[in-house]
């Protein structure tokens, strides 16, 4: 038994309670969003992104629609530092977009940064110190007076060097290590430091709330964050603002639920990279917003590409369930889903609605840039009729008669089953023409003459080989099929009954064919399907036949 009795609560309750947040339940709108790849993200790398790779993936964020970026930690490093002035030098920062840097709370790592940041005109200077119980005793081995200094002392320097610079940079200061801090004591050194720079509506400060460390269930840091936001000073000047790590896994619940609490800004990652389990993925809080049909002010619909140049910029891999972004998050492999999707898919044909409500897909595939053919019905062992149904009529207009779809069903999950593996649509399509389409075996079609008899039945001939043997039967019936079904029964000694038939031209690539679909029941009361494609609609409702007859002499 692991011993659990070692671990004890490292968070704290707020002195005061306010549940009010949790009575609604969504934003009405998005927060702004920060992204932190390129700091954050990129610190956590085991091969850190070059000075292009990051300069591309800071062009994607643009592109993607971030207003705040944080580029680095321009004292930490040349390649920071250089990046930094890449972008002041190259005139590669547009006037709507901010750029956040972030410096600790020491003079000189502050005057580097400001060296960094000569030129640009909308920054964000973001200073942090630790304020948690775990930090004050046992890394900086100082009182909550002493710590709180270091913040304030931060907060003068940044002052003094925004105004010694004449530039109007905006600042943020975070208390780290927030989710370890006593709620109360944060309140205090965020409203010290915010004493400093007296933040108005005009030029507003930011307080970031990290979870540093994830501690606690979700509600609770939304009671932590809902606290905060009731007492701190300066409210109207101040952005409140949360970057969340990922700890317990709840990340994107703790986001969802500290705006609810009263945030207004989110500093993530894309994909969720970062530091030990990684930060808020902001794609999956984002789309969350887009699925409950509130504009998220950034634009996923092309994340196939996104997925491409992150994986080759950062060396890290998206998962295949990967909220939103992974190859397989709308893949339906389960025949009764697929059939439910099939059947979703048709009725939103037919009634057009104005709202999506497809089963078991929670947003429209379409709008990440992923395709219902491939990337939402796939096939193996598991599936069924439905999704196998749906890939031949989506891809190749092959509209099967429903009995027929559950019969190549089967099929299709026999030989996933035996090749255990997923079958790719073409290997669907090759194994319908091998089994069901223009049976040769053992009765081949050669020719067939019909001719109108004056009471409207059919008569004539029809040519066909034997096991390789030529031969002609008469043919006579009430029409062309039921003729040729009628010399076939009378002379290769076959019997069935209740033949069952549809047909359809081909209306995806091969629009001068047509499909013809045969079911015949058999003396033990099986049902046998054979298909018949031709340019000529009778020639390939009689193929069809005569695959039906094969298949079932073949015991199919």
């Amino acid at each position: 038994m692991m011993n659990y009795k070692k671990y004890s609560k490292g968070y704290f309750m707020p002195p005061e309670i306010d549940l009010e947040w949790a009575k609604k339940d969504a934003p009405d709108h998005a927060p702004i969003w920060c992204s932190v790849d390129l700091r954050d993200g990129n610190q956590s790398l085991m091969i850190p992104m070059s000075l292009d790779e990051k300069l591309e993936f800071y062009k994607t964020l643009i592109k993607i629609g971030f207003k705040e970026i944080e580029v680095g930690f321009p004292a930490a490093s040349e390649t920071e530092y250089a990046f930094l002035r890449r972008l002041v030098e190259d005139n590669l920062i547009p006037d709507d977009v901010t750029v956040q840097v972030l410096t600790q709370a020491r003079e000189h790592i502050i005057k580097k940064t400001f060296d960094a940041l000569d030129g640009v005109k909308n920054a964000i200077v973001h200073v942090y110190n630790s304020t948690s119980v775990a930090q004050r005793e046992q890394v900086f081995k100082k009182s909550k007076e002493e710590v709180k200094e270091i913040a304030i002392e931060g907060a003068k320097l940044l002052q003094e060097h925004t105004d010694k610079a004449g530039a109007k940079y905006r600042f943020e200061y975070s208390p780290e290590s927030f989710t370890g801090t006593e709620p109360e004591y944060a309140l205090e050194v965020c409203n010290a430091v915010l004493d400093i720079w007296k933040p108005t509506p005009d030029r507003k400060a930011i307080i970031n709330l990290p979870v540093t460390v994830e501690m606690s269930m979700p509600h609770v840091y939304a009671m932590q964050v809902a606290y905060i936001n009731k007492y701190l000073k300066y409210r109207d000047g101040v952005v409140l603002s949360l970057h969340p790590h990922n700890d317990r896994g709840c990340g994107v619940a703790d986001t969802e639920m500290g705006l609810l609490a009263g945030a207004d800004r989110v500093e993530g990652t894309l994909f969720g990279n970062g530091e030990r389990t990684g930060n808020v993925d902001i794609i999956t809080v984002a789309m969350n917003l887009f699925a409950l049909g509130i504009d998220p002010k950034l634009d996923f619909s092309h994340m196939p590409e996104l997925c491409d140049m992150y994986e080759r910029v950062t060396r890290m891999q998206v998962s295949p369930r990967q909220p939103y972004a992974g190859k397989l998050v709308f893949a339906a492999f389960s025949g009764s889903h697929q059939d439910a999707i099939a059947k979703g898919m048709k009725w939103k044909e037919e009634k057009n609605p104005d709202k999506w409500t497809l089963p078991y897909l929670y947003i429209d595939p379409k709008d990440v840039g992923r395709e219902y053919e491939g990337d939402v019905i796939r096939i193996n062992s598991q599936s069924g009729k439905g999704g196998v149904g749906f890939i031949m009529e989506q891809r190749y207009g092959i509209d099967m008669p429903k009995k027929m779809r559950e019969d190549f069903g089967y099929c299709v999950k026999g030989v996933s089953d035996h090749k255990h593996k997923e079958l790719m649509p073409d290997e669907i399509y090759q194994i319908f023409q091998e089994e069901y389409v223009n049976v040769e075996s053992p009765y081949k079609l050669d020719d067939f003459t019909l001719r109108k008899e004056p009471d409207g039945t059919r008569k004539g001939t029809v040519d066909l080989f034997v096991d390789g043997k030529a031969t002609t039967f008469i043919a006579q019936g009430n029409g062309r099929l039921d003729a040729v079904s009628n010399a076939l029964q009378k002379n290769l000694g076959i019997t069935y009954k209740d033949l069952t038939y549809s047909e359809h031209a081909l209306e995806i690539g091969q629009s001068s064919r047509a499909m013809a679909y045969i079911g015949i029941i058999g003396e033990k009361g099986h049902v046998t399907w054979g298909a018949g494609m031709d340019t000529d609609i009778i020639t390939a409702s009689i193929l069809a036949l005569f695959s039906a007859i094969n298949r079932m002499k073949q015991g199919k």
